[in-house]
Order: C-alpha cells, then structure tokens, then sequence
C-alpha cells in the first residue's frame, strides 16, 4: 500500500515536530529498525483491526509515537487500502448563524404560569 502524499506528510510532520520538541523521543525516531513506511503500515493495520473507518488526528498519531517507542512492533505486512486525509473545520467565533428566511421563522408567545389561588392562613392576630 502506498500512502498518499498528504498522509504521509502529516504523519512525518508531526513527528519530526515532536522529536524537535522532545528530547527523549528524538532518538527512538532515529531507530535504524522503524522507518516511515513501516509505521505508515503498522498504523493501517491498527486502523484495520478495529473495523471503523474514521479517526481523529490524535488516535492515529497516537499509533504512530507507539511504533517507534514499542520495541515489540516489527515490520507489519503492506495491506491495501485507500486514506484520505481531511483539514479539520476550524470554528469561526466571530462568524453569523446563517440566515433563516422569514417564513421558516415561527412566532412563539409566552403563556404565564397558571394562578394558583391563595389560601390565607389565619393567624392568632387575625381572629
């Protein structure tokens, strides 16, 4: 299986990133044993083996740090599938609702709660 370009690219970004930022990682990505295409299948293997097909950025790079920390993991077989790699929408806070066009828009007027009559409760003072 072959990666698309923009998978592969995140998943080496994100990890040349970490090991600039963590000094313990760096040298477990330098391994002479792991390698990107390696990691790329270990990572479709993960992803086959739970039977879903979406992931969050995090789960996948999460498998990514845990081929090159774990030892155990050894060259895991090419498997044949197809990745698709999607931006995340990023919020807009200060963006506007879309318009809603006046004849979807319902009129809705407040009903007061129910009166319930008074019972005045005598007191010594009142007899």
């Amino acid at each position: 299986m072959k990666a698309s370009e923009k998978f592969k690219t995140a998943i080496e970004n994100y990890l040349n990133e970490k090991a600039q930022n963590d000094a313990v990682f760096a040298p477990v990505l330098a391994k002479q044993s792991k390698n990107l295409e390696s990691c790329l299948n270990y990572i479709f293997c993960e992803v086959k083996k739970t039977g879903e097909c979406a992931f969050d950025n995090q789960e996948i790079f999460d498998m990514a740090d845990k081929y090159y920390t774990d030892d155990s993991i050894g060259t895991p077989a090419p498997i044949q599938c197809r990745v698709a790699v999607c931006p995340p929408a990023k919020p807009d806070l200060f963006s506007t609702a879309p318009a809603v066009s006046k004849n979807e828009v319902q009129k809705t007027e407040t009903v007061p709660p129910p009166v319930k009559p008074s019972h005045k409760t005598l007191t010594l003072f009142d007899l």
